[in-house]
């Protein structure tokens, strides 16, 4: 059965068309980059006000890091919950303030810690500098809980995008840890750096995020070939998933990432790893970030809390 979509998904590409933008493929990450910070504001809707908005620097892999934190309403002055988000932009666009909007929707609806790092991009920066960041973050709010009044063993991730790529990994990477991630929460995820799913026919054009620029965001972040099958990239690709945190996927139906957010669904439940998973039909690639034009985008994050509840039972 073939669904129509989202009156909002709707409205953004219309807007999309009007604005008579070049593909990103078309220029440089720079182009890019101002494009989509010119772009962004006109899709996310009015700022929640949380409790407090703070950023410290903190010392990253390669030099200074910033992070961006957001104390919640209701949430506890020690011993709350945490969450580390991180933005999408394909590894290459996006920053802090393209994604504050979710991350201060997560901080009032969990009653959280949000921490969102500013974290390396490509082409300057190739994989594997973007998951070395975040890894760098998520080991700071550990090692810092006292100080930042979250508790270390109530940690999960999130992202979308490519941001959901790199909470995917380091939910992979923190498997022998001895205080686990409580949940990996993942918005249209990209899973599989070969690009060769069906979802990339179906919907490599006329649905916001194109096959030719998705390849364009993959070819400035990794450094040749081979790291597409390096399951750091390509989470899909990984030998096993058994022992991750358990995880949210929530998909667009019409996005061409539709495929991979699936297959690693089903791969991770047969690994043994509780996931709920959630499809908006309607609704095209990057959609949590369109809270201006319709309801499906607080809805998702909504619904991203409620399994976070569910998994996170001192909640």
């Amino acid at each position: 059965m073939t669904v129509s979509l989202d009156p909002q998904a709707q409205k953004v590409l219309d807007l999309g068309r009007l604005a008579h933008e070049p593909p990103f493929e078309t220029g440089t990450p720079e182009e890019a980059r101002r494009a989509y910070e010119n772009g962004f504001p006109e899709l996310q809707g009015k700022r929640e006000v949380v409790a407090s908005v703070s950023e410290r620097t903190i010392v990253g892999p390669v030099g200074p890091l910033t992070l961006r934190l957001y104390r919640g309403q209701g949430a506890p002055d020690a011993n709350a919950p945490s969450l580390l988000y991180l933005h999408g932009g394909g590894w290459v666009i996006g920053n802090l303030d393209s994604h504050d909007e979710i991350c201060r929707w997560f901080a009032n609806m969990a009653n959280c810690v949000v921490v969102s790092p500013d974290y390396r991009l490509a082409p300057e920066h190739k994989f594997p500098a973007a998951v070395e960041d975040c890894e760098a973050a998520l080991s700071y709010i550990r090692d810092a809980a006292d100080d930042l009044g979250i508790n270390a063993r109530r940690i999960a991730v999130a992202g979308d995008s490519a941001g959901g790529n790199l909470a995917a990994v380091l939910a992979l990477l923190a498997r022998g840890d001895p205080h686990r991630l409580t949940a990996q929460l993942l918005f249209y995820p990209n899973t599989d750096a070969s690009q060769a799913a069906d979802s990339y026919r179906r919907f490599g054009e006329g649905f916001g995020l194109t096959a030719p620029t998705m390849a364009w965001f993959r070819d400035h972040y990794v450094r040749g070939a081979a790291d597409i099958d390096d399951w750091r990239v390509s989470p899909l690709k990984a030998g096993g998933l058994a022992g991750a945190a358990p995880a949210f996927i929530a998909i667009a139906g019409h996005d061409i990432l539709a495929d991979e957010g699936e297959a690693y669904a089903q791969r991770l439940e047969a690994d043994g790893v509780p996931v709920a998973l959630r499809r908006w039909q309607g609704q095209i690639h990057g959609f949590v970030s369109m809270g201006r034009h319709g309801p499906a985008s607080r809805q998702a994050v909504e619904a991203a809390v409620a399994a976070w509840r569910k998994f996170d039972l001192a909640f």
